[in-house]
Order: structure tokens, then C-alpha cells, then sequence
């Protein structure tokens, strides 16, 4: 996907990013992003976190709550045991 468009530095340094570019990268207000300069170029990138990822991330397995539950009393019996 390459999208290109151009946005004006502001008072303070402030840049705001396109609404084109900010929906393409599924951003929302709040969001945190990763800065950098590669080869003269600034490069903005969406900040993904563990939270991001478990909330709006793909999933990749599938969990039940049966299962969950057993290992929760596993690991509150290895506390037991100790």
C-alpha cells in the first residue's frame, strides 16, 4: 500500500496527519505513534502495544472461558503448593 499526500508544520511543531492517511493506518484519537528519521526522511508509525494488540490486533488463536478457568486454578494450586 502506498499513499502519499503532504501536511503542513504547524506553531510548535505540530503536524497533523491527513484524515486519508489516518483512517488507512486504522489510527484513533489517543493513539501513540513511533517517530523516526531513516535517510533524511521523517517516518511516522503506528505505536502497537500489548493492549493495541489484544484489543484491535488479529487473533491468531481461540481460547474457551472452560479453558481459562483451568488453567487459572492450575496456577492458584502451584501458589498453594509452595
Amino acid at each position: 500500500m502506498s499513499f502519499t499526500t503532504k501536511a503542513k508544520i504547524r506553531k510548535k511543531r505540530t503536524l497533523v496527519v491527513p484524515k486519508a492517511i489516518f483512517e488507512k493506518l486504522g489510527l484513533q484519537e489517543g493513539d501513540l505513534v513511533s517517530i523516526s528519521v531513516e535517510g533524511g526522511a521523517m517516518v511516522v508509525r503506528p505505536a502497537r502495544d500489548a493492549v493495541w494488540l489484544s484489543l484491535r490486533g488479529e487473533k491468531f488463536a481461540k481460547i474457551s472461558p472452560e479453558e481459562i478457568e483451568e488453567e487459572s486454578v492450575k496456577q492458584q494450586q502451584s501458589y498453594i503448593e509452595e
